[in-house]
């Protein structure tokens, strides 16, 4: 949010969108989970956007808010009289915070034929680093500048990523009242260009010890500037290796260090409730990147 410089990684698991057209003068929306289970649907006016009908009366809002959104930003998109009918396809649980906002605004973006940031920050807001990663094919590193955004692949394929795991804790947090607490933050330069400094050494060291104390010294900055505890403070202490919170403090999912073996890391987490637990290959998007210059 202050411009610090962030180390992405995004996803192999994702969200897809598809349209189709035909007469009318509505919009028919339906959401997927992974198990091909419905878990949104709604009916919207295609000038006006009020929902006609829906299964989540929030969600709906947040989705006429899109639609006003990307129409203010392309008055071109949506200006025929027919009826669109959309479905997305998750590839994770919306619950888990891995990203169902951000990639649906990628999604819309592209339909809409607008810039996926201007669409963010004229709805939801933040440091845009989520829908940059939405459309990363690999690792980045990226910046919020005060007057552009920079975003460049990043060289992170740690040798030790065997020892590197995720865990879902369960709390669904919700970005935008973790933005609206971090602004009543003061951070000063100096945190800035320490973040700034860790995220480019994080792709630089060779050890895993390295690597947890760059976690651990993350861990503190942050900890410090959001007057939170880290979690394995509250959570984990008795844990052997380093855990890392991910997004908004208190929820969603951490990066843990371990090595031990894989059987007992994740047993000691679902000992502790946590039983949803991905390894680093099956979680990240690994597609080989060239550094630009």
């Amino acid at each position: 949010m202050d411009g610090a410089l962030a180390l992405g990684l995004p996803l192999s698991m994702g969200q897809a969108l598809k349209v189709k057209e035909s007469t009318g003068s509505e919009i028919i929306w339906e959401s997927f989970l992974p198990s091909g289970e419905i878990w949104f649907s709604g009916k919207f006016d295609l000038f006006s956007f009020d929902p006609i009908k829906t299964s989540n009366e929030a969600t709906a809002e947040t989705l006429k808010t899109l639609f006003e959104a990307a129409v203010r930003l392309n008055s071109d998109f949506l200006s025929k009289w027919k009826k669109y009918s959309v479905s997305t396809f998750l590839d994770f649980e919306p619950d888990w915070g891995l990203g169902s906002s951000s990639t649906l605004i990628s999604c819309l973006a592209d339909w809409a034929d607008v810039d996926s940031f201007d669409l963010l920050q004229s709805t939801m807001g933040g440091s845009g680093y989520d829908v940059a990663c939405a459309k990363a094919e690999g690792p980045i590193f990226y910046r919020l500048g005060d007057k552009e955004i920079e975003v460049n692949p990043a060289e992170f394929l740690p040798s030790f990523r065997k020892n590197l795991y995720f865990v879902y804790l369960g709390q669904k947090q919700f970005s935008a009242d973790a933005i609206k607490k971090y602004k009543d933050r003061v951070v000063k330069s100096s945190q800035i260009e320490e973040v700034s400094a860790i995220s480019r050494e994080l792709c630089e060291v060779n050890s895993l010890q390295n690597f947890e104390s760059l976690l651990k010294d993350h861990e503190m900055l942050v900890s410090e500037v959001i007057n939170l505890p880290r979690i394995r403070d509250t959570k984990f202490e008795d844990f052997w290796g380093e855990v890392k919170s991910l997004g908004a403090w208190g929820g969603d999912f951490i990066m843990i260090t371990s090595e031990r073996s894989l059987i007992e890391t994740k047993a000691y987490f679902e000992s502790k409730g946590y039983p949803i637990f991905f390894t680093y290959d099956e979680i990240a998007l690994q597609q080989s990147v060239e550094t630009s210059s």
